[in-house]
């Protein structure tokens, strides 16, 4: 959410970021705004005027009193009386006036960064850097989901039975392999000075509104019927509600975080869900960063950020990109983003593995986050990034590492996580 003063002072630009958002229809609300905001201050200072002189002629009456202005003291009475009927309708008003204004706010997107590119959706992202070298096998390599079931590590149709479409069951090694890059990835970051957390899997819907649009809301919450409660999407959903309404000390910041956390997606609109495979399901796993630091420190944690995820998959010797998302693919919250995107030796393209984004003060502002500096009280930046989450990290990993016998070599760094096993080996199926 975007600091009201901006629409007060520069609405203009409040205009240009929704148009190069591509969200025209938007427009009318920054002129909405700043018409109910006039009608929020002028209902506030006459209420607060009110309510002084109602102040200072109370104070007066005893005066009046005990000069033996009893008359006099009658009149101001009476006077205080018909301020008192007037002030809590004003006070209504202003109520009503604070939430129409909030309820708009809320949908107007954060302004994004100078260096976004401008295209209207995920087509027009833009490559910035690739990190190792692309495999060309010499052999076909099978889809994930086959490479798992020779393995025998999957089950869906067990998944059906339990649970329904877009879930599914991991079994043996691969399901061991799944928690050792989990469990790799938090050693990593721990490695890397940030704090592990296991965070609550629900949260209030206050808490959803702070972290996230309400488009972003409809499409990925699931929610606990008769409960004020949502599954979590993703660990940041969780670690950014746990700030709310706090004031943070300056000295603390950074405060960088690292969570693990099962998420859970609806996984609705034109992607849909994958009917055989693993790449986009209801329920995955992931190891997410969290940053809340100063606002002028904000993009160097960015770049950090993205940073060690591609330091991360390249230590699985997966090749990697980095793609900057125009300003039409970035959610609304956003000041910035970026998807590290790993290399699909089977499709011979890269695909989604994780993304970062620096938020600046939208959430903050939305949770009431703030620390004390000497300047006064201030909003901090927040940011998140993927370390990894899974299946689609176990996807990245296993085509990467698929042998034409059908077995897949185990990454070093994994290998003290899977017992010292180098290999997983196709499973031989009775005759």
């Amino acid at each position: 959410m975007i600091d009201i003063k901006l629409i007060r002072e520069n609405r203009e630009l409040v205009k240009d970021n929704i148009k190069k958002k591509f969200q025209d229809e938007k427009l009318p609300l920054v002129d909405e705004v700043y018409d109910l905001d006039i009608k929020y201050r002028e209902c506030k200072t006459k209420a607060d005027d009110l309510r002084n002189k109602k102040n200072i002629l109370s104070d007066s009456i005893g005066e009046l009193m005990r000069n033996k202005k009893e008359e006099e003291a009658n009149k101001v009475k009476k006077e205080v009386s018909e301020i008192v009927k007037q002030i809590p309708e004003l006070e209504k008003e202003e109520l009503e006036l604070e939430a129409k204004i909030k309820k708009i706010m809320l949908t107007i997107p954060n302004i994004i960064d100078d260096s976004v590119p401008i295209g209207k959706d995920d087509a027009e992202n833009v490559e910035i850097e690739k990190f190792g070298i692309p495999q060309k096998p010499n052999f076909e390599i099978p889809y994930h989901a086959d490479i798992i079931e020779a393995l025998n590590g999957l089950d869906k149709e067990a998944a059906g039975r339990t649970t329904g479409e877009g879930f599914y069951f991991l079994k043996g090694d691969v399901a061991r392999l799944h928690s050792a890059l989990l469990a790799y990835a938090r050693d990593f970051m721990i490695n890397k000075g940030f704090n592990y957390t296991i965070p609550p899997f629900m949260i209030r819907e206050n808490v959803v509104n702070g972290v996230m649009s309400f488009k972003e809301m409809e499409e990925m919450m699931y929610k606990i019927e008769g409960e004020d409660l949502y599954l979590i999407g993703t660990s940041e959903h969780a670690m950014m509600g746990s700030f709310i309404n706090q004031i943070l000390k300056e000295e603390d910041l950074p405060l960088t975080l690292t969570a693990y956390s099962p998420c859970f997606r609806k996984e609705g609109g034109a992607h849909g869900l994958e009917e055989r495979g693993l790449y986009r399901v209801h329920q995955f796993e992931k190891q997410e960063m969290v940053v809340l630091c100063k606002m002028e420190e904000g993009m160097d944690w960015y770049n950090k950020m993205w940073s060690y995820t591609v330091e991360f998959f390249r230590s699985l010797d997966i090749p990697v990109r980095t793609l900057e998302c125009c300003s039409g693919d970035l959610a609304d919250l956003k000041v910035k983003s970026c998807d590290i995107e790993s290399w699909s030796p089977r499709q011979q393209k890269y695909f989604e593995v994780g993304s970062c984004s620096i938020l600046g003060d939208a959430q903050t502002r939305r949770l009431q986050v703030r620390y004390k500096s000497k300047e006064g009280t201030k909003y901090p930046c927040s940011l998140n990034n993927t370390v990894v989450a899974s299946p689609r990290g176990l996807i990245a990993l296993i085509e990467n590492n698929y042998q034409e016998d059908g077995s897949i070599l185990i990454p070093k760094v994994l290998q003290p996580y899977m017992g010292g096993l180098t290999k997983l080996e196709k499973i031989k199926k009775e005759k």
